[in-house]
């Protein structure tokens, strides 16, 4: 039995109920072990499985059985397309597939058992995990090509989760609530694993609508911006989350207003934390200390974090001069499969990873994410201008829905700050766009305002809901 990633031999608690519910199924651990050694018997070898990451009991128990057995998992975006499926499938070198059959996968599909079905007889007994040994293989979402395979040890999961155990005050006692994709780290990796880890009940709402989020009677939620913004739209289910003890808001900014608004209706000050698949969570304010709108707080147990310059230079920890966020620590994955050079690039020479993104920090330690170096760094007439903070800033005015702000080149300035800005209809207006533009000046300063306000009917996105900014920069 791994010790290392998940203990599921007995109930952590006498009284123990239900460890999971998603998509109104229950198992107890008990019940969720057995499925999953279960499961792990149809494997056939050392894997890697791909799981079609569906939000059901099925999933959970097929990425359980793959953790007890030793066996990479590879989570797939249930509405993936014929090309991704393909690459994913390819570049992992899954052995069998789990989920319904399909005709562009050329896999054997296994079936996973029900919970509280009777064991299999030949359930094969879990095995002590090499901590190095990779655990999940998480694809990225290909915002700059093709998706690359990250690879996830046993051992930074469980330090991963670990240290936002200390962080969140995350115990036995919690009872997680989300309705997250099972995909990726924030929904599967902290939303499932790191309840069943610590020894918490997760419960899985199916989509993740307020009145869902209030029905669920848990002590810590996860959430998107999305879903937050839903939330506070919906003003009797985010009162009902007042008995909560953590609102956790993570994957993008927060905007303030909706962060002013969740303290407003329940009491809570949400939880703002910063990761990427290739990281888990390596910023987070905490439990019991300050949470202060747009700032994602201090690095996490084991966690080390710099600020760099273009050639490499300190940034001054003084909140508004922004530079290259390097951490380190042993949540870190292991590399990008079958990338060498790329996972090479990623690391500086002296053990430091490139997160990508641009970040300030103040004297206290607190860090507040700008956006990303490729594409929100903008220099415009010999200022460095983070994206990120314009786009909180005009999130602040009740007339926008949604904002991109991007460098556009200019001959004169270098790059032009662009927003575009997604309204209700009617809205849009050459007199608004200037009442837009004098905000952000008196808001930031005169240099951070937007050049030009470009109206649109949606922003373009990716299959993660992410911007893709380069189609607006061209």
């Amino acid at each position: 039995m791994s010790q290392l990633l998940l203990d599921l031999r007995a109930p952590r608690r006498p009284d123990e109920p239900a460890a999971v519910i998603i998509d109104d199924v229950a198992c107890t651990r008990a019940e969720l072990r057995a499925a999953g050694l279960s499961f792990a018997a149809t494997i056939a070898g050392d894997g890697p499985v791909a799981v079609c990451a569906t939000p059901t009991m099925s999933t959970v128990v097929a990425v359980v059985g793959c953790i007890l057995a030793g066996v990479p998992v590879v989570p797939v975006p249930p509405d993936a397309g014929h090309a991704e499926v393909e690459h994913i499938l390819r570049d992992s070198a899954s052995t069998h597939w789990v989920g319904d059959a399909r005709d562009d996968v050329p896999l054997p599909v296994l079936p996973v058992p029900p919970v509280g079905a009777t064991a299999r007889p030949d359930a094969v007994p879990a095995v002590e995990s090499d901590p190095a040994a990779v655990a999940m293989i998480l694809y990225t979402s290909g915002t700059t090509g093709a998706p690359k395979g990250v690879l996830l040890s046993h051992g930074a999961i469980a330090a991963g989760l670990e240290a936002l155990a200390e962080a969140w005050d995350w115990t036995d006692a919690d009872t997680v609530v989300h309705g997250l994709p099972l995909f990726h780290v924030h929904g599967l990796i902290l939303g499932v694993l790191g309840a069943l880890h610590l020894g918490s009940r997760v419960i899985h709402t199916g989509k993740p609508r307020p009145e869902r989020y209030a029905a669920a009677g848990g002590t810590m939620y996860f959430g998107v911006p999305t879903v937050w913004s839903r939330v506070v739209a919906d003003e009797p289910s985010a009162r009902a989350l007042s008995s909560a003890r953590l609102l956790v808001s993570g994957s993008a900014a927060l905007p303030v207003p909706v962060f002013d608004r969740l303290r407003e209706l329940t009491g809570h000050a949400p939880i703002e934390r910063y990761g990427m698949s290739e990281t888990m969570i390596t910023l987070s304010t905490r439990a019991g200390g300050e949470r202060r709108p747009g700032w994602v707080g201090l690095p996490v147990a084991g966690v080390e974090t710099r600020l760099r310059t273009e050639d490499g230079s300190p940034v001054l920890p003084d909140g508004e001069s922004i530079g290259r966020l390097e951490v380190r620590g042993p949540m870190l994955f292991s590399g990008y499969l079958n990338r060498p050079e790329v996972t090479a690039d990623s690391w500086t020479d002296d053990g430091w990873f490139i997160t990508g993104d641009i970040a300030a920090v103040d004297g206290g330690g607190f860090h507040r994410i700008v956006g990303r170096e490729s594409v929100d760094l903008i220099k415009s007439g010999g200022y460095r201008v983070g994206a990120g903070e314009i786009e909180s800033s005009l999130l602040a005015r009740p007339e926008v829905g949604e904002v991109a702000v991007v460098g556009v080149p200019d001959d004169d300035l270098g790059q032009r700050i662009v927003a575009f800005v997604v309204t209700a209809p009617g809205v849009a207006s050459p007199e608004l766009a200037e009442t837009l533009i004098a905000h952000v000046a008196e808001d930031l300063s005169w240099h951070k305002r937007p050049r030009e306000i470009r109206f649109v009917e949606a922003l373009p996105r990716n299959a993660m809901s992410k911007v893709q900014k380069k189609l607006l920069m061209s």
